[in-house]
Parts: structure tokens; C-alpha cells; sequence
């Protein structure tokens, strides 16, 4: 089984991520396959110029696939070609492939 989050909240919210971090550590405890594509202000702590918190850091320590939204980058004035080593940017387009290729999504905004 695989599971998409979408996250919008700023990743510097450190309760936002411990509390999606639970969430994902028990289903990776299922076997469950995560992604997470970093929407909206969830870009924020994804680019190596920006600072990273302790609970960034954990999550991409996890055995995880995360993805940032470029758009939401650029709108932000943070730098793309930048990423974290564990996030990989993309664009709307491969959001939608995201979306449809993965039958569970959950939205954490």
C-alpha cells in the first residue's frame, strides 16, 4: 500500500511535523510505502539555504520519498536548484502523476 501526504503547513512548525511524523512511522511499520510532496508554505526547510529544524531532519531520515513543489519554491523566493539530497523537485505535472498513480492521499494543511 502506498500513501501520499500533501503537507502545507511552513516545516519550521515543529508540532505540525512531530505529529505527521508519528503518522508515518506507524505506517511505515505496516509496510506502507510514504511520499510527501511539500506544498504551499510545507516548501519552506526544503531548500539547503534555508535553516532545517530538527523534525525536517528526522522526517527525511525516514525511508521516505519526498518531493517539493517548484512552484511553491519560486512564489516564495527560494532558491530550486538547491533541495535538501533527500527532496526532489517537481512541478504540477508530476504532482497530477503523483495524484493518480497513488490511490490514498491525505491532505495535512
Amino acid at each position: 500500500d502506498s500513501i501520499v501526504y500533501l503537507y502545507g503547513f511552513s516545516t519550521m512548525l515543529e508540532s505540525k511535523l512531530i505529529n505527521l511524523i508519528k503518522f508515518i512511522e506507524q505506517q511505515l511499520k505496516l509496510n506502507h510505502q510514504i511520499s510527501i510532496v511539500f506544498i504551499h508554505d510545507g516548501v519552506i526547510g526544503t531548500s539547503k539555504t534555508n535553516k532545517i529544524s530538527a523534525s525536517m531532519k528526522k522526517l527525511l531520515d525516514l525511508p521516505i520519498t519526498t518531493h517539493s513543489l517548484l512552484p511553491d519554491l519560486k512564489a516564495r523566493g527560494i532558491h530550486t536548484t538547491n533541495l535538501q539530497n533527500k527532496v526532489k523537485g517537481i512541478e504540477y505535472e508530476d504532482l497530477v502523476d503523483i495524484l493518480v498513480s497513488n490511490p490514498k492521499i491525505v491532505s495535512w494543511m
